[in-house]
C-alpha cells in the first residue's frame, strides 16, 4: 500500500497527515517530512494518523526519534487521532506519553 503524506500550515502549527500503511518500505519518506517540519520554525507539530491502519516498528522508531529531535528544539510533537489498533501497539511499547498522544485518542 502506498504512503500519503500531507501537510498544512496554521500559524504556529504544522500538521503532518498520514494516510496508508507505514512501514520499512515507506518510512523515509515520513522522516523526511518530519525533520522537514522541524527545521521551519513552527512551534507545535501534529502528526495526524487518523487514515494510517497500520505502523511497524520502523515507522515507530521514526516517530520516537521524531519526538526526541522535537524536544531538543522546543517544538511539541503529538501523534493525533491513531486508529484503535495503532493506538494499542502504541500503548504496549509504552510510547503513548511519548508521542504526546491525548486520552481520547488513545482509545
Amino acid at each position: 500500500m502506498s504512503l500519503t503524506v500531507d501537510t498544512t500550515i496554521d500559524g504556529a502549527r504544522r500538521t503532518v497527515r498520514v494516510a496508508g500503511e507505514v512501514d520499512v518500505s515507506n518510512a523515509d519518506q515520513l522522516r523526511s517530512t518530519l525533520d522537514e517540519g522541524l527545521s521551519a520554525g513552527e512551534t507545535d507539530l501534529v502528526v495526524d494518523l487518523a487514515e494510517v491502519p497500520y505502523i511497524d516498528s520502523t515507522g515507530i522508531g521514526v516517530l520516537v526519534g521524531a519526538a526526541h529531535r522535537a524536544a531538543e528544539k522546543g517544538v511539541r510533537l503529538e501523534v493525533a487521532r491513531p486508529q484503535r489498533n495503532v493506538a494499542r501497539v502504541f500503548g504496549m511499547l509504552g510510547v503513548t506519553s511519548e508521542l504526546n498522544i491525548g486520552e481520547e485518542d488513545a482509545r
